[in-house]
């Protein structure tokens, strides 16, 4: 056996799409992405969709076109890719980290909401909450809190296309919907659900914000009529903001297309994997995430928790199969350290990694390799 944490699924469907735009006129800034992008809107049930190079470059833009500069203040959380927090730091921001709920393993929002109270109306600009494994924050109450203290919201949905909560008055409130964050971001690497090597995509309710972010991503050149000082022929063009080149090439849109397509049967797959180890490691002194009611899992992540995770992710290795940790807190990196925080300073996030492994949750993986990912950590389990 060798199984991976996670690993991408490509189809026949997916190298016919991808030749086709090879073959083709374009194979960036051509029709694709525009495709993608709609079609991607449409399932998150989301007003506009931007394409971009990669998660992080989704997450330094939302950053950018919410205005964060030297001095704005922004609140993440610990336990994530440093992406979430780095995006911040891009612009000359300042990061606040909050402590996780050790149940969710998400942004503890009491301990948010003591945070907030603790400083004046303004002190701090933004929070970017992360759907961790799969699991959105409460982003009801969370709304509800930034609106009470001058919050923009950048959503961190990585691990969620497909993932939402079912509100009090039976309304679905699916990850980047764009009714509760300014902003949401999405992560196209090949062990997301959808894989197009590299890639990501922002999703907003906003027309400006998403015309902002067409204009960022492109150099912040524009030929739109209306932007430009002057007009010296169709083939002028100005650039009005310092952007980026963060575009998302056509064949890879095709390939996030067609992933796209299969989204529902990854996630309906990747749910009944996490019932099967929920089954059967049960009993095992494992430790599982917790779902609150109401909230529909999108699994990128299946994470377990355990009182000897170096002993287990060795002999797990051993035996053939690659568990992972997801993540090594934040606030603990070197980075980090040198701008003040400190081991002790968020002890459910610090409590947390010490105990967690991710064990491997793909669409693609066999009932065998799931029977034997499930026998040998039982067996591990059995002889401590």
């Amino acid at each position: 056996m060798n199984i991976p944490y996670g690993k991408q699924h490509i189809t026949e469907e997916d190298l016919a799409e991808v030749s086709r735009v090879l073959q083709s006129d374009f194979l960036t800034q051509g029709p694709e992405l525009a495709r993608f992008e709609e079609a991607f809107a449409r399932r998150i049930n989301a007003p506009y969709a931007v394409a971009v190079a990669n998660g992080t470059a989704a997450l330094h833009l939302c950053a950018m076109a919410l205005g964060v500069k030297p001095g704005t203040r922004v609140i993440t959380t610990p336990i994530t890719f440093a992406a979430s927090s780095n995006c911040i730091a891009y612009c000359g921001g300042t990061t606040e980290f909050c402590d996780i709920d050790p149940d969710t393993f998400l942004m503890d929002l009491d301990a948010l909401e003591s945070m907030l109270k603790a400083q004046p109306k303004g002190y701090y600009s933004g929070v970017i909450p992360v759907a961790f494994a799969g699991l959105m924050v409460d982003m009801k109450r969370l709304r509800a809190l930034a609106d009470e203290y001058g919050l923009w919201i950048i959503e961190d949905a990585c691990h969620a296309p497909g993932a939402y909560f079912t509100d009090e008055s039976g309304e679905n409130h699916f990850a980047g919907q764009g009714d509760l964050a300014e902003c949401s971001i999405f992560s196209f690497h090949p062990v997301k659900h959808i894989a197009c090597g590299e890639g990501g995509m922002i999703t907003t309710g906003s027309q400006e914000i998403f015309k902002n972010l067409n204009l960022l991503r492109t150099h912040g050149i524009t030929k739109d009529p209306d932007l430009l000082e002057k007009n010296d022929g169709p083939w002028y063009y100005e650039m009005v903001e310092l952007g980026y080149n963060y575009r998302l090439t056509d064949f890879q849109a095709a390939l996030g297309r067609t992933q796209l397509g299969r989204l529902d049967q990854s996630l309906e797959k990747r749910n009944a994997i996490a019932d099967y180890y929920r089954e059967q490691l049960a009993g095992t002194g494992l430790g599982f995430q917790k779902v609150p009611e109401g909230f529909y899992h999108a699994y990128h992540l299946f994470v377990v928790l355990s009182d000897q995770r170096k002993e287990l992710y060795q002999y797990l290795r051993e035996n053939g199969i690659f568990a992972q940790v997801h993540y090594i807190p934040v606030h603990l990196m070197p980075f980090y350290r040198k701008k003040g925080w400190n081991a002790g300073d968020l002890p459910n996030a610090e409590a947390y990694y010490d105990k967690c492994l991710s064990i491997p949750m793909y669409p693609s993986i066999s009932d065998e390799e799931l029977q034997y990912v499930v026998k040998t950590i039982r067996d591990f389990q059995a002889g401590t």
